[in-house]
């Protein structure tokens, strides 16, 4: 298993995180690198003019993702728990 889970939903454009084994950040960026570009080689992530991140990520994570999905998007919005709202 992974240290952070990853699903993309093309049809709603959102990418659904979750933490997975215990690891240090180290780790987690590579695997959620690493998991991107397995979503993005299967023709997801492709661009569009919102995509909707939710779940819990840690900052240097939270980079990671926005570093792979920022140039193909014109918007990105965040899932606020306490809002329950985008």
């Amino acid at each position: 298993m992974s240290s952070i889970n990853i699903q993309f939903e093309s049809d709603q454009s959102i990418l659904r995180t979750a933490f997975g084994d215990p690891a240090t950040n180290a780790q987690i960026v590579k695997d959620a690198d690493a998991r991107l570009a397995e979503i993005k080689a299967s023709g997801g992530l492709q661009g569009g003019s919102l995509l909707k991140i939710n779940g819990p990520l840690s900052l240097p994570t939270a980079f990671t993702v926005g570093h792979a999905v920022f140039h193909a998007y014109g918007a990105i919005a965040v899932w606020d728990p306490k809002l329950q709202s985008y």
